[in-house]
């Protein structure tokens, strides 16, 4: 196997298991923005030209990693850049249905519309809540991410490609952030409307850079009032009319975006298979030892499905305990959340395991 953990140097000093928080750099986007920033100090407005050409590029990887033709692939910011045009788009006084304590980008910017909302308890029974909201009032939207940012709770991909067959009308809009770069995921097969992701998570892409993938019948129902100068320039919008133009005024960073190209290029040669399985193998392990020491809730026990970010029982002792054996992990909730991804190791599990066990 390859050594997946060369391209990351941050390795070589943590047990870093807060991917959930922040992505790591690898040498491949650090050496793509050094030429690019160094291309730009040279050549100015002539680096410029080739703005089209670059962002074409970075929609057409975007659209090939995750099965989504590039004319319905926008390049935004962040999620909630994306998330907050998306809502001005929607007519006022529709019903949108949410998950309770889903992550607060979500959340509020919905509430600070007038929407008329519903909620979802997140527990081990999550899939009949939605369903049981559904049948009480159908949603016009349904707004979720699709792994819970502090417990890990994941939503099946085939539980929402059924429902979205039996209430074809909602729009269903989904936060893949800390979902897309763990497994292989099609899009246009998953019956999703929209897909929103920041990538300097589990993409490992750095910040100020996302992507928006929309299904062919989203537009119908998404009426975006943003508009700018280059919102009707570049390949794809000048050739299928403005909609994506809404999500992308003035000018685009081709540096932020262009390491989001070179960070899935990665992830491509890595292959999408190794990470999936690894992610799973070592989520399922660590579920199982956090388990067994009673560091979980009660509805991530009693989940089948879940995914590889876990919120363990734990004060600011265990928390500075862990950070002065250089494991890094974050304070979320009542807990700390730690989380796995395809270049941890057994190993580290074993190290995090026995710093736990010795604080018991």
């Amino acid at each position: 196997m390859k050594n997946l953990r060369k391209p990351f140097p941050v390795l070589q000093q943590y047990v870093y298991l807060n991917t959930a928080a922040s992505g790591l750099l690898s040498e491949k986007v650090f050496d793509f923005r050094q030429e690019h920033d160094l291309d730009f100090l040279v050549s100015a407005s002539i680096l410029k030209e080739k703005q089209g050409k670059l962002l074409a590029g970075v929609r057409e990887t975007v659209g090939n990693f995750f099965n989504c033709a590039a004319n319905r692939v926008a390049l935004v910011p962040n999620f909630s850049y994306g998330f907050n045009t998306l809502l001005e788009g929607i007519e006022k006084g529709k019903k949108v249905l949410l998950l309770d304590e889903d992550y607060p980008s979500i959340n509020w910017a919905v509430t600070s519309r007038d929407f008329e909302v519903n909620y979802a308890v997140i527990d081990e029974n999550l899939e009949e809540h939605i369903e049981t909201a559904f049948k009480a009032n159908t949603p016009d939207v349904f707004a979720f991410s699709l792994v819970q940012y502090i417990s890990g709770i994941k939503l099946p991909i085939s539980f929402l490609s059924k429902l979205k067959q039996l209430y074809p009308e909602t729009l269903f809009v989904a936060d893949g952030t800390q979902f897309c770069g763990t497994e292989i995921f099609d899009f246009d097969a998953s019956g999703l409307d929209v897909v929103i992701t920041s990538t300097y998570k589990w993409l490992n892409a750095g910040y100020g850079n996302a992507f928006i993938l929309f299904s062919e019948s989203a537009p119908n129902k998404i009426a975006p009032k943003t508009s700018g100068f280059n919102s009707l320039q570049g390949k794809y919008k000048a050739q299928e009319g403005n909609f994506l133009g809404k999500f992308e005024p003035g000018h685009q960073d081709t540096l932020n975006y262009g390491s989001l190209k070179v960070a899935l290029q990665l992830l491509k040669d890595v292959g999408m298979k190794v990470v999936e399985e690894r992610v799973k193998n070592l989520a399922g392990e660590a579920k199982e030892e956090f388990t067994k020491m009673n560091l979980l809730e009660d509805r991530v026990v009693k989940r089948k499905i879940h995914s590889s970010i876990f919120n363990l029982q734990g004060d600011d002792k265990l928390f500075n305990q862990l950070r002065s054996n250089d494991i890094i992990c974050s304070q979320r909730g009542e807990g700390i959340r730690v989380s796995f991804h395809y270049f941890n190791t057994e190993e580290e599990l074993e190290e995090l395991l026995r710093v736990l066990k010795g604080s018991v």
